[in-house]
């Protein structure tokens, strides 16, 4: 198969083709699917936050709800955007991506703290639209790369075949009809013999002649993509047009030069004006922007310093989430039903703090709660991507099983919390260094232990641990 493009992409459990991706169990339609549902569905893969949980099964059900409506109703009905409030690493961003996935719908997470008011030097608020028609994109395009994956395998089998063994000359005049039906049915014998091998993989090392584009681009295409963001002219497509491309002879694998025809052949089949306007529309109907560290921007201004512009990237967010046209590369794009969730954990400020034109368009307010220890509990086995089941499938990669039991994972949980209490609370992310550090000496000696069964329990998590948690300066960076 042709290699996918490299972007962190969203993968649509059932999404809008009713492709079910490999790996993923059914789930049924979005339509179908009520409130309680939805909310089941996440529990699957986060623990506790019952009220989150409710506030963006409703925000989803109600897009369903909408799309039911006639159209001059429905254009009238905005989302119901909600503000997240609570620590770090309690679930906040685990829920708006979970929630993204399960309903097929173009994601993208950004922090506001990344953001300046127009005019000074950082990124202007508008690329968090662009980067969520970029994402459409590229899910609508794997969509239809996948419905015509089979077609174009077929077509570069056959375009290889032909490298491997060139049609035949035109037959000589006068030459016998019977010669020239012998030599054809000779050719068609030896090109599929040639297509078995091709399939069993024997020639995947044979070298072929292939003709390729190559992009001729100026030496100043090294420009920034940050700073190509920013204008209204994509550059880099304006300067291929102009320069065009060079078709090159290169020697290359057999299996190489499927490849690449493959990938040539999907650019063939898949028309992109068409995924252009689906994605387009998928984007302003069904996209979902996620704003982290809204906090960082609230704040009344202090006049100086580099808090001069929290305000303003506020003032400059508004327009976006009330509802605007946002120009990008592929056409203007209204912003009016695209659904925010914006987080913060607001330790030094509080909601209040953002302007009131801010806060009347984040109408739903969640707060969720701190992980305590039994919560830390239920992430390290319940969740179906829970930490242990991770790390117990990676060492099984090399041979080695390993085996928790119930009170190691109460260690693991205890220490988390200690450690969170006696330093920075950095919720279920602290699970993550904790296991490392546990599991360290396992995961280095791995592929050389003769003893592929090994036992994880109380004792060897404090053997592992107890030096560092009791030493609390050194915990600070080692956990």
């Amino acid at each position: 198969m042709a290699s996918k493009t490299e972007k962190e992409l969203i993968l649509v459990q059932g999404g809008a083709n009713g492709a079910q991706p490999e790996g993923e169990e059914f789930l049924p339609a979005l339509d179908d699917m009520t409130p309680r549902e939805i909310v089941a569905e996440l529990d699957k893969y986060i623990v506790g936050q019952a009220a989150a949980k409710r506030a963006v099964a409703v925000a989803l059900r109600n897009r369903v709800r909408r799309q039911k409506l006639p159209p001059e109703l429905a254009d009238d009905i905005l989302p119901k955007n909600i503000l997240m409030i609570g620590p770090t690493g309690v679930g906040k961003t685990e829920i708006a991506r979970r929630l993204a996935r399960l309903a097929g719908c173009p994601f993208v997470k950004v922090e506001a703290s990344k953001y300046t008011e127009v005019g000074y030097v950082g990124r202007d608020v508008e690329s968090m639209v662009r980067d969520l028609v970029e994402m459409s994109i590229d899910m609508v395009r794997e969509e239809k790369l996948d419905e015509v994956a089979e077609r174009a395998e077929q077509a570069a089998e056959e375009r290889v075949l032909d490298l491997l063994l060139p049609p035949p000359p035109p037959p000589a005049p006068g030459t016998p009809e019977t010669d020239v039906t012998a030599q054809r049915e000779q050719n068609q014998r030896t090109r599929e013999k040639l297509r078995a091998q091709l399939r069993e993989g024997k020639l995947d090392q044979r070298m072929v002649d292939l003709e390729v584009r190559e992009r001729m681009m100026p030496s100043f295409e090294v420009i920034s993509n940050q700073g190509i963001e920013e204008m209204d002219v994509n550059f880099k497509e304006m300067l291929s047009g102009m320069f065009g491309q060079q078709k090159k002879k290169r020697k290359m694998s057999v299996s190489d030069a499927f490849e690449y025809l493959i990938q040539e052949e999907e650019g063939k089949l898949v028309d992109m004006d068409q995924v252009t306007r689906i994605a387009v529309e998928r984007a302003e109907q069904m996209g979902i922007i996620f704003i982290d560290e809204i906090d960082k921007v609230a704040g009344r201004e202090s006049g100086h310093g580099p808090d001069v512009s929290r305000e303003g990237v506020q003032r400059d967010i508004l327009p976006i989430i009330e509802g605007t046209t946002v120009n990008t590369r592929y056409g203007m794009i209204r912003t009016d039903h695209i659904l925010f969730v914006a987080a913060g954990a607001f330790h030094v400020t509080k909601p209040s703090d953002l302007i009131p034109e801010l806060q009347g368009r984040l109408p739903i307010r969640v707060e969720l709660q701190s992980l305590k220890e039994e919560d830390f509990v239920r992430i390290l086995t319940e969740p179906k991507n829970a930490l242990i089941k991770q790390y117990i499938a990676l060492l099984e990669t090399e041979g080695l099983k390993l085996n928790f039991t119930d009170d190691a994972v109460e260690t693991i949980a205890k220490f988390a919390t200690t450690v969170n209490e006696q330093t920075e609370n950095i919720g279920a992310r602290r699970l993550h260094t904790i296991l490392e550090k546990v599991l360290d000496d396992l995961s280095f000696e791995a592929p050389d232990l003769k003893k592929k069964t090994v036992k994880v329990d109380a004792t060897y998590v404090n053997k592992q641990l107890a030096d560092i948690v009791k030493n609390q300066d050194l915990s600070r960076y080692i956990l």
